[in-house]
């Protein structure tokens, strides 16, 4: 058990990126479409790339859902609609008149006419409920245009047919008295009879809602969502000819059979099995490059798991979008992909992970040569743009090139398809502005992945330079000869990293806290010794190596203690390699103590990445070069190659990429620099 105990623990890594391998294959597999793909493009009004095609099989011409929703509202406006009607409400109506009108002492508006104005009054009154009722007064206002056919009424027996026309409505009866007032001519009794009659009438008419709904119902259940039958073997359209009209209706009808209808169980997990093959072949491609080219972010799970995590997401994205609208495709920010990965990674690994990306989005997206192209061009110029991201000028400009870009791109596939520009859409223009403004979300997307899995991005970085952050103030206060030879290390390393194209940033950065541990006990290093006493001469060598040797891990330490990125604390760890501290080895040598010069030796490791390396030359060269007395041109010269070829010769930089080329430009920066901080100048004849 404890074997087995050990083993699990002795492959956990590999174990871990198994899963996350296997856990992304299966997520993108599982929203991947699960039928077969039509493998033709085709767009509205553009011609036909394609030889000719001829139907595979017979196949229903679709109805369009502007079509069906027509036809379905004409059937409506066609089919009755029954409304009842109350035979009671008018009798009771004329009851309610005859009281009021025979009691006029109730009723202040009445009371003061004679009986011969009251038989006026209620006679009119009597014709106008009848023309009212005679047609009907609708209970409610309902949403039926005038020449919806009705269908009337009366305990439950049909009495008639007609229009909604025919009915008053509610809102319309006040007019409806006021009409016919003036058609009797009785004016001047209008507000006695508008006042009755207001109070007395009463809805007679109201929607028999379950005979509607069932006619309404058996109606549109009878239509048809398709317009036709193609036969297998019927030529659909040829080569060159207008994608239009209802050529246009009937690809996309076989579009729709391939997509969407149902298949056999056999070729249902034919299909999966294929799509599966595609995308683990994909994945299997991107963490296959990175276990050869770049080994350390393949055995680092926190970067393998950012990699995967938003190649995924990217996957799902895309996905989500072409199920809401197949259009919007361009609208979905897909150079995020290289700007993130360059931004923790570099440009190899961005370019080579979102190109795959692309392709495997291909397999889902509508023209996807179009789309592949244009995306994998656009993410090129944005590797290529997108140098110093940390510098918000830097990426805007990056982001108005991507925009650019895919913006003539796009435009030449249309001249290209179309052969003119008349029928050009607009609107794809805006959705590729929509999408180089969705892509400045990279900034806080860079923050909350440095926070989730624990990595450090160049804009990080330069909220570390700051030399007032604390634990750079504190090395100031505690070793200002430290901060001193840190800050010179540093510009020494940014300079060299620009030369050479390395990064420059973490160059400097590394540079700033290479030497944090000489806090611990300031007073030991030569730089921080402003008295002249010197601490070393009351102690042994093997203290004094000791102190020097704790300063790397003590540094280390505080990084730590300070959240301090890996990226910077492998500084702290490989300014020194496994260098020897001479001083103290040939002292002891002269001693004939017989040391052990591994006693006297860094613990490494050795620099393994460019940066590290220069950090190293830069750090020898600048403490050294303090020694000079009188320094001058010549001096320098032979002092830098002198040190770093000894760094050579001692094999520090056989596991960093780093070339002879590389280190012959650092030496002529540093030659540079050193000569001008030292302020050597051409010496002038006296005259």
């Amino acid at each position: 058990m404890a074997n087995i105990i050990d083993s699990l623990k002795a492959n956990l890594g590999r174990i871990y990126r198994i899963l996350l391998f296997v856990a992304s294959c299966v997520i993108i597999i599982y929203f991947f479409p699960k039928s077969g793909k039509f493998k033709y493009s085709f767009e509205n009004g553009r011609p036909w790339q394609s030889d000719n095609l001829y139907a595979p099989f017979d196949f229903a011409i679709k109805k369009t859902d502007k079509e069906l929703d027509a036809e379905k509202t004409k059937i409506k406006l066609a089919t009755k609609v029954f409304f009842n009607k109350d035979t009671l409400v008018f009798n009771k109506s004329l009851n309610l008149l005859y009281s009021k009108i025979d009691n006029p002492s109730n009723d202040s508006i009445i009371n003061t006419l004679s009986k011969r104005e009251l038989k006026l009054i209620k006679n009119t009154s009597v014709t106008i409920l009848s023309n009212l009722y005679s047609r009907g007064l609708l209970d409610q206002n309902y949403d039926y245009k005038s020449s919806q056919v009705i269908s009337l009424l009366i305990n439950n027996k049909q009495v008639n047919s007609g229009y909604f026309s025919d009915f008053h409505k509610p809102e319309d009866l006040l007019t409806f008295i006021n009409n016919e007032i003036i058609s009797l001519n009785v004016q001047e009794f209008k507000p006695q009879i508008v006042s009755i009659l207001f109070d007395l009438a009463e809805s007679n008419i109201s929607l028999n809602q379950s005979l509607t709904k069932n006619s309404i119902e058996e109606a549109l259940a009878n239509v048809s969502p398709n317009r036709g039958i193609i036969e297998k073997e019927t030529l659909i359209i040829s080569k060159g000819e207008l994608v239009e009209g209802d050529k246009l209706k009937i690809l996309e009808s076989l579009k729709n059979e391939y997509e969407t209808s149902s298949v056999s169980k056999t070729n249902y997990y034919l299909i999966i099995s294929s799509y599966s093959f595609l995308v683990i072949l994909s994945l299997l491609m991107i963490i296959l490059f990175i276990r050869k080219f770049r080994k350390k972010i393949y055995l680092n799970i926190n970067q393998l798991s950012l990699v995967f995590f938003n190649i995924t997401l990217l996957v799902l994205i895309t996905t989500f979008v072409i199920s809401v609208e197949s259009s919007y495709v361009f609208v979905i920010p897909i150079c995020i992909l290289p700007l993130l990965l360059k931004a923790f990674f570099d440009s190899r690994i961005a370019f080579f992970v979102h190109s795959v990306t692309v392709m495997l989005l291909g397999f889902i997206v509508p023209n996807s040569y179009e789309f592949i192209f244009l995306n994998i061009i656009v993410g090129v110029i944005t590797i290529i743009s997108s140098d110093d991201l940390y510098k918000r000028a830097n990426l805007f400009i990056t982001v108005g090139q991507i925009t650019i870009v895919y913006m003539i791109s796009y435009f030449a596939f249309f001249v290209i398809h179309e052969g003119n520009i008349d029928n050009i859409e607009i609107f794809n223009f805006l959705l590729f502005m929509l999408c180089g403004l969705l892509t400045l979300f990279v900034y806080p997307l860079i923050y909350i992945y440095e926070k989730v899995f624990n990595l450090v991005s160049d804009v990080s970085l330069l909220e570390l330079s700051d030399t007032n952050s604390p634990l750079l103030k504190e090395l100031s206060n505690k070793a200002p000869g430290t901060f001193h030879h840190s800050m010179n290390v540093a510009n020494l390393a940014e300079s060299s990293a620009n030369e050479i194209g390395a990064n420059s940033m973490l160059a400097r950065v590394g540079s700033l806290y290479h030497d944090i541990g000489k806090m611990n006990n300031p007073s030991y290093f030569t730089e921080n010794q402003i008295t002249g006493a010197n601490p070393h001469d009351k102690v042994s060598s093997l203290e004094s190596i000791n102190i020097i040797l704790d300063h790397v891990s003590k540094g280390i330490e505080m990084a730590k203690k300070n959240n301090l990125p890996n990226r910077i604390i492998d500084f702290i760890r490989t300014h020194h390699g496994t260098n020897v501290i001479h001083y103290f080895y040939e002292k002891d040598l002269k001693l004939n103590l017989n040391p052990n010069i591994e006693d006297y030796k860094y613990s490494g490791p050795r620099p393994f990445s460019k940066e590290t390396a220069l950090v190293m030359m830069c750090d020898s060269v600048e403490a050294a070069t303090k020694s000079l007395e009188n320094p001058d041109s010549e001096k320098i010269n032979s002092f830098v190659e002198t040190i770093i070829d000894k760094q050579i010769s001692n094999n520090q930089f056989e596991n960093c990429s780093i070339t002879f080329k590389d280190i012959k430009m650092i030496k002529d920066v540093i030659k540079k620099k050193l000569a001008n901080i030292y302020h050597i100048r051409v010496e002038y004849p006296e005259i």
